[in-house]
């Protein structure tokens, strides 16, 4: 399938992420949210993350102008009907996610590629929301869109090989690296990603080390780039917490129930690096 004209529904972090990076590949976007302020701060982020690139020589100024102008906003999700491959990034939310899906499917070409960048939603349990469960997939991006090279390609039961391959493929036209696997919850990446976090918040709570020290010790340790109470704050910790409780949930098992730590954070607000406090504090 050719693939000229890209969609991207949400325009919060990962949204906006995303949008930037098929921009900069000579992709047209449309970026659509249910607000013309979240898009204007949307596009203002794009601006600025794009003049970074500028700023370190990865893009020089016409790349700058050219990409940022091959984005288009709205608040019209009729905006999309014209798109091949739409990339959903909205709120974690099983029936917002169906009932844009089904929408979606409703007013675009039976071709078009319905992708969601969910973390631990089911892809067959978006599927079942349209006429055409053979072009749905998962397209999971890491944060920060423009920067992670990892795009974890979610196969439902039903999705067609045709979509999978397109998938894979335009993946790696946006210099990312696209690696396969079938939908369970939390996929791959989420499913060891959140436990460990889960370990390391448990840790602290009790007081066995400090986050400094926790996240010292896995960085040293464990050659990660990052320690896990840093890398909670980064996601969000209530998006920790809702892909633990997908999997406890889902899984039916002790080993997935978010720590009483991680719940009391979420309920003070400390959601980590987007509110200015979680494990750390941050300026905004």
């Amino acid at each position: 399938m050719n693939i000229n004209n890209v969609g991207v529904v949400g325009a919060g972090t990962m949204g906006n992420g995303i949008a930037h990076v098929f921009s900069l590949f000579n992709f047209n976007v449309t970026l659509v949210d249910i607000r013309q302020d979240i898009l204007d701060r949307a596009l203002k982020n794009i601006k600025s993350n794009m003049t970074r690139q500028l700023n370190k020589g990865h893009i020089d100024n016409d790349k700058l102008v050219e990409s940022f102008n091959r984005i288009n906003s709205s608040i019209n999700i009729r905006d999309l009907s014209h798109c091949d491959l739409i990339i959903e990034a909205i709120k974690e939310d099983l029936n917002l996610k169906s009932n844009l899906f089904r929408d979606l499917n409703s007013i675009c070409s039976k071709n078009t590629i319905l992708a969601s960048n969910t973390s631990s939603i089911s892809i067959n349990e978006l599927s079942k929301s349209t006429k055409t469960p053979e072009n749905v997939i998962g397209m999971h991006f890491m944060n920060p869109a423009p920067v992670m090279k990892l795009v974890e390609v979610i196969n439902g039961t039903n999705t067609g090989k045709g979509t999978t391959r397109c998938v894979m493929e335009i993946a790696k036209t946006i210099d990312k690296i696209p690696i396969e696997c079938n939908d369970s919850p939390g996929f791959v990446s989420n499913r060891i990603l959140m436990p460990m976090i889960n370990e390391a918040a448990y840790c602290y709570q009790e007081k066995i080390a400090t986050v400094e020290s926790i996240d010292s010790i896995m960085k040293l340790g464990m050659g990660h780039p990052m320690g896990p109470l840093t890398l909670a704050d980064l996601i969000g910790i209530d998006v920790c917490v809702h892909i633990l409780n997908v999997l406890y949930k889902d899984f039916k098992n002790d080993k997935y129930k978010p720590c009483k730590l991680l719940a009391d954070m979420v309920n003070q607000e400390k959601l980590g690096k987007k509110t200015g406090e979680g494990f750390y504090k941050y300026e905004l």
